[in-house]
């Protein structure tokens, strides 16, 4: 057996048609699809299948979508003959992806981590409509010249990915001067995400706040095995911890480079990315070269 990590993808991951190959050939994929939208109460299914894209790129839903088709996924792989071939020893998510994750460790149930992203990506919305801002993603740019510059602007680091890319968050108009104010300081590349809001930075206080009063409420267990927090990038295996870096996710940035190599260094070469899309396949290639990612989100990945 191979020792390996899961690995959750955040939003953005989403795609109209995610999920529906696993929901047509297994009954595991169909049981949690279901599930959600029983839960949920409203075609969370259909939404995944079919779209339309703008429906299902808005907060509130691409976050129990890619929640829903993540663990599809994982359920499927769990039943399968491949799971057999790797010993999971680590599990962690970007973002997001996180509460797949504990899903995944067996620390939350699906049907509460369901309630609690949509709740959450609610949250976040209503933040983002009372204090609107962006996301950009700067690619080729020191992180202490990226810091000096939004310390200047009133913009802040929301996620550090990958070695020389940094996401940057903040009001609209600062994030749009950063972006001018990059490129004439070496960055390479800067391009604006495709999100609703400027997640992971202090625009974000009022929906952590409200959430933690559902976070304090969910039922939280110790993981099964391993799982790596965003907020610290370390090994947390106390539920009360666990909420704690849950509710400061949300304004905080997170620490995906070097929740990596935390696992990296433990002996771990082999990942598995769990969900839809590829992201962070690409992202862990360019934080090791050495390191082997496989993905899992389609029938055709479990063959």
């Amino acid at each position: 057996m191979v020792d390996a990590a899961l690995i959750f993808p955040g939003q953005g991951a989403q795609y109209a048609g995610m999920g529906k190959d696993l929901y047509d050939d297994y009954p595991a994929a169909r049981e949690i699809f279901d599930k959600a939208n029983a839960v949920l109460k409203f075609d969370l299914k259909k939404l995944c299948f079919e779209g339309p894209r703008e429906d299902l790129s808005a907060t509130s839903n691409s976050q129990a979508a890619i929640l829903a088709a993540s663990i599809a996924a994982l359920r499927v792989f769990e039943s399968s003959p491949l799971a057999a071939r790797y010993n999971i020893r680590f599990g962690m998510g970007l973002s997001l992806g996180e509460y797949t994750a504990l899903v995944g460790c067996g620390s939350i149930a699906f049907e509460d981590a369901l309630v609690l992203v949509r709740k959450r990506g609610e949250l976040m919305e209503d933040a983002s409509r009372k204090n609107p801002g962006k996301m950009a993603c700067v690619i080729g740019m020191e992180l202490a010249a990226v810091e000096s510059l939004c310390k200047g602007i009133g913009c802040e680091i929301a996620n550090l990915n990958c070695p020389g890319q940094v996401v940057v968050s903040g009001k609209t108009n600062n994030i749009e001067l950063f972006a001018s104010l990059a490129k004439t300081k070496g960055a390479k590349r800067v391009l604006m995400l495709d999100v609703s809001g400027p997640f992971h930075s202090s625009l974000m206080t009022p929906a952590r706040d409200k959430l933690k009063d559902y976070i304090e409420k969910i039922r939280i267990l110790p993981p099964r095995f391993s799982f790596v927090s965003n907020v610290d990038a370390k090994v947390q295996a106390d539920p009360a911890r666990i909420k704690e870096n849950l509710i400061a996710q949300v304004n905080s940035k997170t620490l995906w480079e070097e929740s990596i190599k935390t696992v990296a260094r433990a002996g771990i070469k082999t990942f598995l990315e769990i969900g839809p899309g590829q992201v962070l396949k690409g992202l862990v290639r360019k934080i090791d070269p050495g390191l082997e990612v496989k993905n899992i989100g389609t029938s055709q990945d479990l063959t």
